[in-house]
């Protein structure tokens, strides 16, 4: 399969935003691969059986040159037509350096949309396309695109952005526009007869709840999390839960943020309360399951939770500078994650981000990028990372999982639960710590069981200088810790071998 794409490496090139995009809405669909390359808005449709490529720069939005398309995967498909989504400058405006190195894009011409392609007629239709006309705001981007086979429409999420958020609706030519829910939503999927979305009011504070929309009742019912500490199995709350990616499995609704997993059913909890399980949380990081997939395979969710996935280049305010310092230090590697509750499982290790994982025959695609998303005045007029297009074998969630070290500070993590590590496969496995005093340190075990328990804890003493914790004995169990007292000098690594 990979052998007939145009392309597998795509180097910086003309594309004016904020850092990088990447290759978004990988799919496969009736014989076509489509992606779209994003910031140079150059949407791909590969033809596997004869190799023709058709690619589509979006000037059906507005004149050439463009920049966008998509950074959240918002792609389906219904019959013989493959809905792409996202937003796009046509034309795109690069205002240059001002305010010394401070650099901006003018977003007066971007665009909000949603395209149509016929794979069997070989034509790209627009369908919709909306736009607030501003010099520094803009309408909410298309997210997520979600098909209501009850009622043959489009769903479509809406956060990114500020202004006409929330989730709408149009039908599969284009008309019957309309919105549904004021709430803003970034991510949905398909959970029995309704689709649920996240609710996200706030970039800072992140996600707050989920909405689901009854496709056979057209009602809207929507869950608060309030307290997150009181849905957490280890007892604690999260830092920043910014919403990643949503996924249905198990007759349950997955919504991974930063920090972890919220799972559950949300469309009524006296069936079963959504639970918090934290994943891959190091406090003041940017590591997130965001701007990648989760797709379903083997019965199971493989996910990417990626290191590098936005950033900030020149801080603005004191805010800015305290994400500079998160989103600037690497703790951990891009991993690939399969969930099989009640493990999940690191399956393959990889650089700064994924951004794509589509499945064809016995491969497994994967869209990657070296450079992340960067703030408001970071952007310049090319894409600054490298954009590459991978293969792995579909076996790979069942092999031997991949040697992982994690490194992390303790001004980072202060006396935060930190980690949710899985152990499945692990041979052997260890956490250091170099500590520049005596301390404790909690150790939570628990897992991603469907009917989730309260992790367990043990209590470690921790003595000035290096301090080795065998991991090994928690068995496939996921992990996290908890500094008894904060250790802003304490060097911390977990080793998996």
């Amino acid at each position: 399969m990979r052998s007939i794409l145009p392309e597998y490496l795509y180097s910086p090139r003309y594309g004016p935003e904020w850092g990088s995009g990447g290759i978004f809405g990988l799919k496969y669909h009736r014989g076509v691969l489509y992606y779209t390359l994003a910031f140079e808005a150059i949407a791909h449709f590969v033809h596997v059986k004869d190799g023709y490529v058709k690619r589509y720069r979006f000037e059906l939005v507005g004149p050439l040159p463009t920049s966008g398309g998509d950074t959240y995967n918002a792609v389906e498909v219904v019959d013989n037509v493959i809905y792409f989504g996202g937003w796009v400058h046509a034309p795109a405006i690069y205002k240059g350096r001002e305010k010394g190195l401070m650099a901006s894009i003018s977003f007066v011409n971007k665009y909000s949309h949603v395209h149509a392609y016929d794979v069997y007629e070989d034509s790209v239709k627009l369908l919709w396309r909306e736009s607030l006309h501003h010099e520094t705001d803009w309408v909410g981007e298309i997210s997520e695109i979600v098909y209501d086979e009850v009622n043959d429409r489009l769903l479509l999420a809406r956060a990114d952005g500020m202004a006409n958020l929330g989730v709408y609706q149009i039908d599969r030519k284009g008309g019957n526009y309309r919105q549904l829910s004021q709430k803003p939503a970034l991510k949905g999927a398909i959970l029995y007869d309704h689709v649920c979305f996240d609710i996200l009011e706030s970039w800072v504070q992140g996600v707050s709840g989920v909405q689901c929309l009854d496709i056979v009742e057209g009602r809207v019912k929507y869950l608060y999390f309030g307290d997150i500490s009181k849905r957490s199995i280890d007892g604690e709350g999260v830092l920043w839960p910014l919403t990643g990616v949503a996924a249905s499995a198990y007759g349950r609704f997955f919504l991974f943020v930063r920090g972890g997993v919220f799972v559950g059913n949300p469309i009524d909890e006296s069936i079963e309360e959504v639970k918090f399980v934290r994943l891959f949380d190091f406090v003041k990081s940017g590591y997130n399951a965001r701007r990648t997939m989760a797709k379903p395979v083997g019965g199971g969710i493989l996910v990417a939770f990626n290191a590098f996935t936005e950033s900030i280049i020149k801080p603005a305010s004191e805010f800015e500078k305290i994400l500079f310092t998160a989103t600037h230090t690497i703790v951990a590697p891009s991993l690939l994650v399969y969930i099989t509750p009640p493990t999940a499982r690191i399956v393959s290790v990889f650089g700064a981000r994924v951004t794509g994982i589509e499945v064809i025959g016995d491969e497994i695609l994967l869209a990657c990028n070296t450079m992340a998303n960067t703030g408001r005045y970071d952007a310049q007029p090319i894409d600054a990372g490298y954009r590459s297009i991978i293969s792995i074998p579909t076996s790979i969630p069942y092999s031997q999982p991949p040697s992982v070290r994690i490194s992390v500070r303790g001004i980072q993590v202060e006396d935060k639960v930190f980690g949710g590590i899985p152990l499945t496969g692990y041979k052997e496995a260890k956490l250091v710590i170099n500590s520049s005093k005596s301390n404790t340190l909690t150790i939570y075990e628990y897992d991603l069981s469907l009917s989730p328990q309260e992790a367990s804890k043990d209590i470690e003493k921790i003595n000035p200088g290096k301090n080795v914790i065998d991991l090994h004995r928690y068995g496939n169990s996921i992990v996290a810790f908890k500094l008894g007292e904060p250790d802003p000098k304490a060097v911390i690594r977990i080793d998996l071998m």
